[in-house]
């Protein structure tokens, strides 16, 4: 770590301030940045990645914690302000590789002129008191939002659908930065080859193909412009392996971008399956193009298009249908801190509109032909509920069970009526989930 770095910090409160004032989303302000700081050392851009993330990661947790070392409310903090005490409580509480010193007077620089004697007081006032705080207990919304930094809403997702035990182990998991996945092209390169390119990686939980790094480092980067591989968390992958995709078939992507999918089920195919690439956002599809490309896909069309309205030629015409929904991504909390946040009327109206995306997939299914229903949250109600709701109102679609062991030692992967949730703290990959139908002859 770059520990005496103070224009980190400073890049880490613009970034802070630009997310949480602006609306903007971290991921974008992030690579925004890095994109614009190529001279930024590889540790300083770790670290910066590091204190933003984190921050909104923990948002709710520090904003309690602040609390109890001033008499203000919170509401009467201006933003600059309490963006520098988020900065600097996330360092003295989150990472044991920054000095305190250093922690205290470089974030206390961050905060505006008037208000850095206020920031340091509290800053120093938590150091003197042995870095004590104290959080809510128990399993009621407002004790979990705290404790893990969610909103009241996310808890009560959560806790309508696994219980109050399950939830916190999701929650838990929301914390433990998993590894980096990379998809191999196999059309390229061969797995034992990828991985001799990546000695410091490891094989997939449940897939050969894919690898495991613990950053995209200078070698990753290099890889991925040469086409030998492209990021796909491990469970995406799972979703695509259900899919089955053979070299003859005709394959229809309703949801498509960032095309991840749609990429995997290419090279599933040997390159020689023909692939129609759908999605609402013309510019995203432009991605799925270029990185087609890049690694020597062809066979792959793209079309702006609402994927609850088939395009009328394809109608019973493919073999395999993969319809990855839009949902509130409650899987992904760890590598999407946004989400964190998200409200219930949001969430709410998402199971409606799944559904019918989910029909609209299910039109381009041919006779005997396989449909594939997946989302990367964790809510019953985007996920078994529309599953259950499209077989009980689509008879001539069946379940089809699948299972998946795993050469690590983790628990084998098997599906229940063709459905299968896939959790952090279990299997290690994004929270996922995956129903497999197939349309009767």
């Amino acid at each position: 770590m770059a520990e005496n770095n103070v224009n980190v910090r400073k890049a880490a409160h613009r970034s802070l301030m630009a997310i949480m004032k602006n609306g903007r989303y971290s991921n974008l302000e992030i690579d925004s940045v890095l994109r614009n700081s190529a001279d930024m050392a590889e540790a300083d851009r770790a670290l910066y990645t590091r204190l933003v993330y984190g921050v909104i990661e923990r948002r709710l947790t520090l904003d309690h914690i602040v609390s109890q070392y001033t008499s203000r409310k919170l509401c009467d903090i201006d933003s600059a302000s309490l963006t520098s005490l988020r900065l600097g409580l996330y360092q003295l509480i989150y990472t044991d590789r920054i000095p305190d010193f250093a922690a205290v007077s470089e974030t206390v620089d961050t905060a505006p002129q008037k208000a850095k004697g206020f920031v340091n007081g509290i800053l120093r006032s938590f150091l003197r008191g042995g870095k004590s705080f104290s959080l809510p207990e128990g399993n009621s919304p407002e004790a979990l939002s705290l404790r893990y930094s969610v909103s009241e809403d996310v808890t009560r997702v959560l806790l309508d659908s696994y219980g109050a035990d399950e939830t916190e182990k999701i929650l838990e998991a929301s914390f433990t930065p998993e590894k980096v996945c990379l998809r191999i092209n196999t059309l390229k390169i061969s797995p034992d080859e990828a991985a001799n390119l990546l000695p410091e990686s490891e094989r997939g939980n449940y897939s050969d193909d894919i690898l495991r790094v613990s950053s995209v480092d200078k070698a990753v980067r290099d890889g991925i412009d040469a086409g030998l591989w492209f990021v796909q968390d491990e469970a995406s992958r799972i979703a695509v392996r259900t899919l089955g995709a053979t070299p003859c078939d005709i394959i229809a992507d309703t949801c498509a971008a960032p095309g991840g999918k749609t990429l995997s089920a290419a090279i599933d195919g040997k390159g020689e399956c023909k692939l129609f690439s759908f999605d609402l956002h013309e510019n995203k599809l432009s991605l799925i193009r270029s990185a087609a490309e890049k690694l020597g896909i062809p066979n792959v069309s793209t079309e702006k298009r609402d994927a609850r309205e088939p395009k009328g030629e394809l109608i019973g015409k493919c073999d395999r249908v993969l319809c990855d929904a839009p949902c509130s991504g409650l899987g992904v909390l760890g590598k999407k801190p946004d989400i964190r946040y998200k409200d219930g009327d949001s969430v709410g109206k998402l199971p409606e509109i799944q559904y019918g995306v989910l029909c609209g997939a299910a039109k381009y299914v041919k006779d005997g032909g396989v449909l594939l229903y997946s989302t990367c949250t964790l809510n019953k109600k985007e996920n078994e509920e529309v599953v259950s709701r499209f077989l009980k109102e689509n008879t001539n679609f069946s379940p089809v069970d699948f299972s998946f062991g795993s050469s690590r030692g983790l628990p084998t992967l098997e599906s229940r009526n063709g459905m299968l949730t896939l959790f952090p703290h279990i299997s290690h990959t994004d929270g996922f989930f995956v129903a497999k139908m197939k349309k009767s002859k």
